[in-house]
């Protein structure tokens, strides 16, 4: 946990990987973490996850040596609030549309003066074993502030958004980003690319680090690297079964019937 700082790091040498977790076992998150993953993706989101079962998948992945990043729910302070309570070695804010969206959200996880984080750590403060002043002098450093790039109106925005001095790094989502410019299902489609690729140049300007969440597949992980991001998240548990039973299928010449 809080390993926010040798984590500015990784992201910016280009060879941070992160993978995804959708189901809600935290056996899967120290697995796939103790099998060599940088970060895991809790999916928050779009996962099935409570805030009991999202602190066990933080748990899981410290325990299995990767970093615990959350994708929150949404940009409300009483959905993020909880989330770093956890120790999460970074957050994930889904859907930001402008710098305005962005600062605000921001502005949950840091304390006064600079933001509006309410006080309550738990896990954070490793149960209060860790000193008071020592834990606020750290807690700025101590997980990453990332904003998800998922619509035009943001790319729009993303010289804005970057130059906040609060945020750490984007992650471009190209699912959504091609949903944004009604392409939903063509993420390579060569529109979104060069939303992308706009992104990626803004991010280098600002120097700040800027990512991409992927299927995995060879292609995409090839283009999307050749575009420039800086680190990647690829791949997720339920990805993961489907490739090993279609391989096993193949294998064995099975063929299902249902």
């Amino acid at each position: 946990m809080n390993k926010g700082r040798e984590l500015r790091a990784l992201l910016r040498s280009g060879n941070a990987l992160g993978g995804h977790v959708f189901l809600n076992d935290p056996a899967i998150t120290e697995a796939l973490a103790r099998y060599g993953y940088d970060f895991i993706w809790i999916d928050a989101e779009h996962g099935p996850f409570d805030k009991q079962t999202t602190l066990l998948h933080v748990m899981a992945a410290n325990a299995g040596g990767a970093a615990a990043f959350v994708r929150v729910a949404s940009q409300e302070m009483d959905v993020i609030k909880p989330v770093l309570e956890m120790g999460i070695d970074g957050i994930i804010i889904p859907m930001v549309m402008d710098e305005t969206e962005a600062e605000k959200a921001l502005s949950w996880c840091l304390y006064p003066p600079k933001g509006n984080r309410g006080f309550g750590p738990r896990r954070a403060i490793e149960y209060g074993r860790e000193d008071l002043q020592t834990y606020l002098k750290a807690s700025e450093e101590s997980f990453l502030r990332i904003v998800q790039i998922e619509h035009i109106r943001a790319v729009e925005h993303i010289d804005a958004i970057l130059a906040l001095d609060s945020l750490d790094a984007v992650i471009i989502g190209p699912n959504d980003l091609s949903a944004s410019i009604s392409r939903l299902g063509d993420s390579l489609h060569p529109e979104v690319l060069a939303l992308g690729r706009t992104v990626v140049q803004a991010a280098k300007r600002a120097g700040k680090p800027v990512g991409v969440s992927i299927a995995p597949d060879e292609h995409v992980i090839r283009t999307w690297k050749e575009i420039g991001v800086d680190f990647i998240s690829c791949g997720d548990d339920i990805s993961f079964l489907q490739m090993g039973a279609n391989r096993t299928f193949a294998m064995t010449g099975h063929h299902p019937t249902h």
